[in-house]
């Protein structure tokens, strides 16, 4: 049986698509609607995310510390009119450092309900996430039955 590498583990720990009851204190703080809040601690002081998407361009660019990862969701929460939803699908470690997410997105832009494809690459340095890239497939978008 082969050994889980440590940093899938800690990724694990971040609970992608954690549900948020709306009672919860953290309720109203959007990027702990994605990720399970007991995991603030895995994130780097001088964590970045990054979000590479040109036809989303008041969304994309560079988002520094938990405040700027709780910046971006909230503008994702804006553009989609609260219907972004994540689904992991899978999570590869690669060397010492890096893992790779794939997840579906689901939402609804200018009334169109799509789903699409993204990789998020996520690095690890010391037990901690530094950097976040996340990437969606927007030329290869499906769109859903409304």
């Amino acid at each position: 049986m082969t050994e889980e590498h440590p940093n899938v583990s800690l990724m694990k720990r971040l609970e992608p698509n954690h549900t948020v009851n709306k009672d919860n204190l953290f309720a109203e703080n959007f990027v702990w609607r994605f990720f399970n809040p007991k995991a603030a601690n895995l994130f780097a002081a001088n964590f970045v995310w990054h979000f590479i998407n040109p036809k989303l361009p008041t969304i994309q660019g560079e988002y520094a510390g938990l405040r700027g990862l709780q910046e971006f969701f909230e503008k994702l929460e804006i553009v989609t009119g609260g219907t972004f939803q994540v689904e992991p699908v899978s999570i590869t470690a690669f060397g010492n450092e890096i893992v790779v997410t794939h997840v579906k997105d689901r939402m609804k832009l200018k009334d169109r309900s799509i789903e699409l494809d993204a990789v998020i690459v996520w690095r690890i340095v010391n037990g901690f996430v530094v950097e976040a890239w996340d990437i969606p497939s927007i030329y290869t978008e499906q769109l859903q039955a409304i």
